[in-house]
Protein backbone atom coordinates (compact mmCIF):
# COMPACT_ATOMS: atom_id res chain seq x y z
CA UNK A 1 0.00 0.00 0.00
CA UNK A 2 2.91 2.31 1.05
CA UNK A 3 6.47 2.10 0.03
CA UNK A 4 8.95 4.04 1.30
CA UNK A 5 12.32 4.42 -0.54
CA UNK A 6 15.13 6.25 0.42
CA UNK A 7 13.54 8.59 1.92
CA UNK A 8 15.38 12.04 3.04
CA UNK A 9 14.12 14.98 4.20
CA UNK A 10 15.60 18.60 5.77
CA UNK A 11 12.60 21.67 6.14
CA UNK A 12 15.55 24.08 5.14
CA UNK A 13 18.36 23.87 2.00
CA UNK A 14 21.62 23.08 3.84
CA UNK A 15 20.01 22.38 7.40
CA UNK A 16 20.79 19.08 8.57
CA UNK A 17 18.40 16.38 7.68
CA UNK A 18 15.38 15.24 9.92
CA UNK A 19 14.87 11.97 7.84
CA UNK A 20 17.84 10.03 6.77
CA UNK A 21 17.79 6.94 4.14
CA UNK A 22 15.06 5.74 5.46
CA UNK A 23 13.22 2.66 3.56
CA UNK A 24 9.61 1.31 4.77
CA UNK A 25 6.59 -1.03 3.32
CA UNK A 26 3.04 -0.85 4.50
CA UNK A 27 0.77 -3.32 3.74
CA UNK A 28 -2.85 -2.60 3.40
CA UNK A 29 -4.94 -3.62 6.44
CA UNK A 30 -2.15 -3.47 9.08
CA UNK A 31 -2.27 -1.94 12.49
CA UNK A 32 0.97 -0.17 12.86
CA UNK A 33 2.12 1.79 16.06
CA UNK A 34 5.21 4.56 15.65
CA UNK A 35 7.64 5.27 18.76
CA UNK A 36 10.66 7.37 19.76
CA UNK A 37 11.25 10.24 21.68
CA UNK A 38 10.36 13.43 20.87
CA UNK A 39 12.48 14.85 17.61
CA UNK A 40 12.91 11.72 16.28
CA UNK A 41 11.23 12.55 13.37
CA UNK A 42 8.03 10.70 13.92
CA UNK A 43 5.58 13.72 12.59
CA UNK A 44 7.95 14.45 9.40
CA UNK A 45 7.47 10.84 8.39
CA UNK A 46 3.86 10.42 8.45
CA UNK A 47 3.18 13.97 6.99
CA UNK A 48 5.16 12.61 4.05
CA UNK A 49 2.65 9.65 3.67
CA UNK A 50 -0.46 11.31 2.43
CA UNK A 51 2.10 13.61 1.05
CA UNK A 52 1.83 17.30 3.44
CA UNK A 53 5.83 16.92 2.44
CA UNK A 54 7.21 16.13 -0.64
CA UNK A 55 10.85 14.48 -0.14
CA UNK A 56 14.35 16.46 -0.38
CA UNK A 57 15.35 13.08 -1.85
CA UNK A 58 14.12 9.39 -2.15
CA UNK A 59 10.55 8.76 -2.68
CA UNK A 60 6.80 7.83 -1.25
CA UNK A 61 4.49 5.84 -3.51
CA UNK A 62 1.20 5.48 -2.39
CA UNK A 63 -0.76 2.83 -4.49
CA UNK A 64 2.27 3.18 -6.65
CA UNK A 65 1.54 6.81 -6.91
CA UNK A 66 4.48 8.95 -6.16
CA UNK A 67 3.69 12.42 -4.21
CA UNK A 68 6.02 13.87 -6.17
CA UNK A 69 3.75 13.93 -8.49
CA UNK A 70 1.37 17.19 -7.95
CA UNK A 71 -1.22 15.18 -9.81
CA UNK A 72 -1.66 12.23 -7.47
CA UNK A 73 -2.32 14.52 -4.75
CA UNK A 74 -6.18 13.87 -4.90
CA UNK A 75 -6.02 10.66 -5.16
CA UNK A 76 -2.95 9.91 -2.51
CA UNK A 77 -5.62 11.98 -0.06
CA UNK A 78 -8.57 9.93 -0.47
CA UNK A 79 -6.46 6.59 0.30
CA UNK A 80 -4.50 8.08 3.34
CA UNK A 81 -6.72 10.26 5.80
CA UNK A 82 -4.37 11.90 8.33
CA UNK A 83 -5.79 12.88 12.28
CA UNK A 84 -3.71 15.00 14.22
CA UNK A 85 -3.12 15.27 18.02
CA UNK A 86 -5.11 18.57 18.30
CA UNK A 87 -9.06 17.62 16.88
CA UNK A 88 -9.86 21.06 17.08
CA UNK A 89 -7.61 22.14 14.09
CA UNK A 90 -9.63 19.53 11.88
CA UNK A 91 -13.10 20.77 12.50
CA UNK A 92 -14.63 23.30 10.25
CA UNK A 93 -18.02 22.23 10.14
CA UNK A 94 -21.25 24.44 12.51
CA UNK A 95 -22.52 20.85 13.34
CA UNK A 96 -21.29 17.55 13.66
CA UNK A 97 -22.95 16.50 10.51
CA UNK A 98 -21.87 19.84 8.45
CA UNK A 99 -18.22 18.93 9.35
CA UNK A 100 -18.30 15.06 8.44
CA UNK A 101 -19.44 16.25 4.93
CA UNK A 102 -17.03 18.92 3.88
CA UNK A 103 -14.70 16.24 2.74
CA UNK A 104 -17.07 14.32 0.32
CA UNK A 105 -19.09 17.38 -0.68
CA UNK A 106 -15.83 18.53 -1.70
CA UNK A 107 -15.04 15.81 -4.05
CA UNK A 108 -18.40 17.18 -5.85
CA UNK A 109 -19.94 13.54 -4.97
CA UNK A 110 -23.95 13.62 -5.41
CA UNK A 111 -25.66 14.56 -2.40
CA UNK A 112 -27.49 11.42 -2.09
CA UNK A 113 -23.97 9.77 -1.88
CA UNK A 114 -22.57 12.40 0.69
CA UNK A 115 -25.52 11.99 2.89
CA UNK A 116 -24.94 8.01 3.07
CA UNK A 117 -21.34 8.80 3.49
CA UNK A 118 -22.28 10.86 6.28
CA UNK A 119 -24.64 8.86 8.25
CA UNK A 120 -22.80 5.44 7.66
CA UNK A 121 -18.96 7.52 9.18
CA UNK A 122 -21.11 8.93 12.22
CA UNK A 123 -22.34 5.51 13.26
CA UNK A 124 -19.53 3.91 13.01
CA UNK A 125 -17.88 6.57 15.93
CA UNK A 126 -21.92 6.08 17.53
CA UNK A 127 -22.32 9.88 17.15
CA UNK A 128 -25.20 9.62 15.20
CA UNK A 129 -27.30 11.31 17.91
CA UNK A 130 -25.26 14.23 18.16
CA UNK A 131 -25.41 14.98 14.38
CA UNK A 132 -26.78 18.88 15.02
CA UNK A 133 -24.71 19.80 17.77
CA UNK A 134 -22.03 22.24 17.35
CA UNK A 135 -18.53 21.10 17.43
CA UNK A 136 -17.50 23.26 19.75
CA UNK A 137 -19.74 21.70 22.73
CA UNK A 138 -18.49 18.06 22.21
CA UNK A 139 -16.09 16.76 24.63
CA UNK A 140 -12.41 16.34 23.66
CA UNK A 141 -12.51 12.39 22.99
CA UNK A 142 -15.81 13.36 21.15
CA UNK A 143 -13.95 15.52 19.06
CA UNK A 144 -11.45 13.00 18.28
CA UNK A 145 -14.34 10.59 17.50
CA UNK A 146 -15.92 13.75 15.20
CA UNK A 147 -12.53 13.90 13.47
CA UNK A 148 -12.11 10.16 12.90
CA UNK A 149 -15.64 10.40 11.40
CA UNK A 150 -14.52 13.15 9.12
CA UNK A 151 -11.73 10.89 8.01
CA UNK A 152 -13.81 7.97 7.06
CA UNK A 153 -16.52 9.63 5.33
CA UNK A 154 -13.76 10.02 2.76
CA UNK A 155 -13.34 5.95 2.22
CA UNK A 156 -9.71 5.81 3.13
CA UNK A 157 -7.99 2.79 2.84
CA UNK A 158 -5.27 3.74 5.57
CA UNK A 159 -5.81 6.52 8.57
CA UNK A 160 -2.59 8.00 10.28
CA UNK A 161 -3.60 9.37 13.37
CA UNK A 162 -0.25 11.65 15.44
CA UNK A 163 -0.84 10.89 19.40
CA UNK A 164 -4.25 11.23 18.96
CA UNK A 165 -5.12 10.02 22.59
CA UNK A 166 -2.40 12.30 24.16
CA UNK A 167 -4.93 15.43 25.97
CA UNK A 168 -7.95 12.68 26.68
CA UNK A 169 -9.28 11.49 29.60
CA UNK A 170 -8.69 7.67 30.44
CA UNK A 171 -12.36 6.73 29.65
CA UNK A 172 -12.53 9.02 26.33
CA UNK A 173 -8.68 7.36 25.61
CA UNK A 174 -10.49 3.63 25.89
CA UNK A 175 -13.52 5.00 23.34
CA UNK A 176 -10.77 5.94 21.22
CA UNK A 177 -8.86 3.19 21.02
CA UNK A 178 -11.71 0.17 20.76
CA UNK A 179 -12.79 2.21 17.78
CA UNK A 180 -8.96 1.82 15.95
CA UNK A 181 -9.54 -1.61 16.78
CA UNK A 182 -12.75 -2.61 15.39
CA UNK A 183 -11.99 -0.43 12.57
CA UNK A 184 -8.98 -2.49 11.89
CA UNK A 185 -10.90 -5.72 12.59
CA UNK A 186 -13.06 -4.43 9.44
CA UNK A 187 -10.28 -4.13 7.28
CA UNK A 188 -8.72 -0.51 7.53
CA UNK A 189 -5.06 0.19 7.95
CA UNK A 190 -4.17 2.41 11.37
CA UNK A 191 -0.70 3.96 11.70
CA UNK A 192 -0.53 4.94 15.25
CA UNK A 193 1.68 7.75 16.57
CA UNK A 194 2.23 7.11 20.34
CA UNK A 195 4.10 8.03 23.30
CA UNK A 196 2.25 5.21 25.11
CA UNK A 197 3.86 1.89 24.90
CA UNK A 198 0.68 0.63 26.33
CA UNK A 199 -1.01 1.50 23.10
CA UNK A 200 2.15 0.66 21.04
CA UNK A 201 0.85 -2.97 22.79
CA UNK A 202 -2.14 -2.86 20.51
CA UNK A 203 -0.64 -2.70 17.32
CA UNK A 204 0.07 -5.69 15.01
CA UNK A 205 3.37 -4.25 14.45
CA UNK A 206 5.81 -1.96 16.22
CA UNK A 207 7.74 1.12 14.27
CA UNK A 208 11.02 2.69 16.38
CA UNK A 209 12.30 5.64 15.68
CA UNK A 210 15.69 7.69 16.39
CA UNK A 211 17.47 10.40 15.02
CA UNK A 212 15.68 10.45 11.46
CA UNK A 213 16.20 6.60 11.40
CA UNK A 214 14.17 3.14 11.43
CA UNK A 215 16.07 2.02 14.08
CA UNK A 216 13.50 -1.36 14.66
CA UNK A 217 10.29 -3.05 12.62
CA UNK A 218 8.68 -5.99 14.95
CA UNK A 219 5.85 -7.12 16.41
CA UNK A 220 5.07 -5.62 20.05
CA UNK A 221 6.64 -8.97 21.60
CA UNK A 222 9.75 -8.74 19.92
CA UNK A 223 9.79 -4.75 20.61
CA UNK A 224 8.30 -3.58 23.59
CA UNK A 225 9.95 -6.94 25.73
CA UNK A 226 13.24 -4.85 25.66
CA UNK A 227 12.47 -3.15 28.76
CA UNK A 228 16.31 -1.61 29.46
CA UNK A 229 16.93 -1.09 25.31
CA UNK A 230 13.59 1.24 25.75
CA UNK A 231 14.75 3.26 28.30
CA UNK A 232 17.98 4.17 26.69
CA UNK A 233 15.76 5.70 24.25
CA UNK A 234 13.57 7.60 26.56
CA UNK A 235 10.53 5.87 26.42
CA UNK A 236 8.88 3.75 29.34
CA UNK A 237 8.23 0.12 28.55
CA UNK A 238 4.06 -1.27 29.56
CA UNK A 239 3.69 -1.24 33.29
CA UNK A 240 3.05 -4.92 32.98
CA UNK A 241 5.72 -5.48 31.01
CA UNK A 242 8.77 -3.80 33.27
CA UNK A 243 6.77 -5.82 36.13
CA UNK A 244 7.56 -8.77 34.65
CA UNK A 245 11.36 -7.79 33.54
CA UNK A 246 11.86 -6.81 37.35
CA UNK A 247 10.70 -10.46 38.38
CA UNK A 248 12.92 -12.13 35.76
CA UNK A 249 15.90 -9.75 37.03
CA UNK A 250 15.37 -11.45 40.41
CA UNK A 251 15.74 -15.03 38.94
CA UNK A 252 11.49 -15.51 38.40
CA UNK A 253 11.58 -17.92 35.12
CA UNK A 254 8.58 -15.50 33.48
CA UNK A 255 8.13 -13.94 30.34
CA UNK A 256 8.30 -9.88 29.69
CA UNK A 257 6.48 -10.21 26.47
CA UNK A 258 3.19 -9.99 28.86
CA UNK A 259 1.15 -6.03 28.30
CA UNK A 260 -2.09 -6.88 29.87
CA UNK A 261 -2.92 -7.28 33.65
CA UNK A 262 -5.04 -10.81 32.74
CA UNK A 263 -1.83 -11.91 31.36
CA UNK A 264 0.68 -10.99 33.78
CA UNK A 265 -1.63 -12.59 36.51
CA UNK A 266 -2.05 -15.57 35.06
CA UNK A 267 1.96 -15.71 34.66
CA UNK A 268 2.29 -14.99 38.26
CA UNK A 269 -0.51 -17.56 39.15
CA UNK A 270 1.70 -19.82 37.40
CA UNK A 271 5.13 -18.61 38.98
CA UNK A 272 3.20 -19.50 42.50
CA UNK A 273 2.99 -22.87 41.47
CA UNK A 274 5.72 -23.90 39.92
CA UNK A 275 7.00 -22.31 43.13
CA UNK A 276 4.61 -24.04 45.93
CA UNK A 277 5.91 -27.30 44.51
CA UNK A 278 8.91 -26.70 45.06
CA UNK A 279 10.76 -28.67 47.88
CA UNK A 280 12.60 -25.64 49.36
CA UNK A 281 9.38 -23.02 49.46
CA UNK A 282 7.25 -22.17 51.42
CA UNK A 283 5.11 -19.12 51.76
CA UNK A 284 6.06 -17.35 54.92
CA UNK A 285 3.84 -16.83 57.64
CA UNK A 286 2.05 -13.21 59.64
CA UNK A 287 2.34 -14.39 63.51
CA UNK A 288 -1.35 -14.75 63.23
CA UNK A 289 0.02 -18.00 61.71
CA UNK A 290 -2.12 -16.87 58.48
CA UNK A 291 0.12 -17.08 55.10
Amino acid sequence: MIRVHNLTYAYEKGDSPVLKDLNLHIAEGEYIALIGPNGCGKTTLIRHLNALLIPSAGEVLVDELSTRNSKSLLEIRRRVGMAFQNADNQIVGMSVEEDVAFGPGNLGLPPIEVRRRVDEALTRVSLIGLRSRPPHTLSGGQKQLLALAGLLAMEPKIIVLDEPTASLDPESKKKVLTLLRKLNSQGLGIIHVTHSMDEAALADRVLVMDQGELIADGSPGDILSRVEWLKTLGLAPPQITELMWQLQQGGEDVSTCIFTVEDAAEEITALLERLRSSSNFCFPRKADGHV
